[in-house]
């Protein structure tokens, strides 16, 4: 077995840098001397979004300047800033500002994986593969991660756990069909065949993260009949949009299932699901903060 490769700078070294660092050389460079990061984690660039940001750039400039290392051939290679750079070349420019860091291999992707996480840039299995990444090729654990990208651990954890699913549910989760709190219910299932079955249940009739999880609940517990979605018309929380949105947030902050159970006068209560004592304090821990 390979043995794991470490971070002799620390995990100071692998806060992503901005305009305002004192660390590294703020220049003007050619942008014909930039090309991009073949180690990206995100795996596709929103064009449209590039179109938008070359319109902004056209009349602001470009406000924060790109992230970049020198390689070989007095050339550069983007660690931040892949769209920003991408946007100039559309316009034309020939410069770029960019901060220059004298990164090694093995920083500028663990840099680039975790700015990309905390720009918010990847979908959901994105972000689980760089968590992985980070984990395999740089030796952090998962308390590292979660204190580099200002995650909770046990969310860090569950959002791992996406890589488990079977193929044809991580391409609807890449592709938005579905989203990850729909997964993380479907992750109940010990059982690929009833993960594919009930991805496709959910995607057929539109179910939400509730009426997936219900769904989830009726797989585990007959294992058999699942061709009629299922609503929880009783639940106040279930037929409501809001409260239904309130529990994805709080699921996705705290990287657990958290269910809402609404009463009347405007009372209720918070359901937060965890798997182990550790899960437990860890989750008192965070709202405690």
């Amino acid at each position: 077995m390979s043995k794991k490769r470490g971070l002799g700078k620390g995990l100071g070294a692998l806060i992503p840098v901005d305009s305002n660092d004192v660390n590294g050389s703020l220049q003007e460079i050619r942008v014909e001397d930039v090309q991009p990061n073949p180690r990206q984690p995100r795996q596709a660039l929103d064009q449209d979004k590039i179109q938008e940001l070359a319109l902004s750039i056209k009349e602001h400039g470009v406000v924060q300047p790109i992230v970049v290392r020198p390689i070989a051939g007095g050339r550069y290679e983007i660690i931040a800033g892949e769209r920003r750079w991408r946007a100039c070349r559309i316009l034309g420019l020939k410069f770029i500002p960019a901060i220059i860091k004298d990164y090694g291999d093995l920083e500028a992707s663990a840099v680039s994986l975790i700015e990309n996480v905390q720009r918010e840039d990847l979908n959901p299995l994105e972000e689980a593969s760089a968590y992985r990444r980070l984990i395999d090729e740089f030796g952090l654990s998962q308390e590292e991660i979660a204190r580099l990208v200002a995650k909770s651990r046990p969310f860090i954890t569950n959002t791992l756990r996406l890589l488990s699913l079977p193929p044809e549910v991580q391409d609807m989760l890449s592709s938005g069909v579905i989203t990850a709190g729909h997964a993380r219910a479907i992750l109940s299932l010990d059982d690929a065949a009833k993960q594919i079955a009930a991805a496709r249940e959910v995607v057929a009739h539109g179910l939400n993260v509730r009426e997936t999880e219900e769904l989830v609940r009726r797989f585990i517990n007959e294992s058999s009949d699942v061709s009629a979605p299922v609503k929880e018309k009783s639940s106040p929380a279930a037929s409501d949009g809001e409260l239904v949105s309130l529990e994805d947030m709080l699921g996705d902050v705290l990287g657990t299932k958290v269910r809402i159970r609404a009463r009347r006068g405007g009372r209720g209560v918070i359901e937060i699901a965890f798997d182990n004592r550790d899960q437990l304090d860890e989750l008192v821990n965070l709202l405690l903060k």
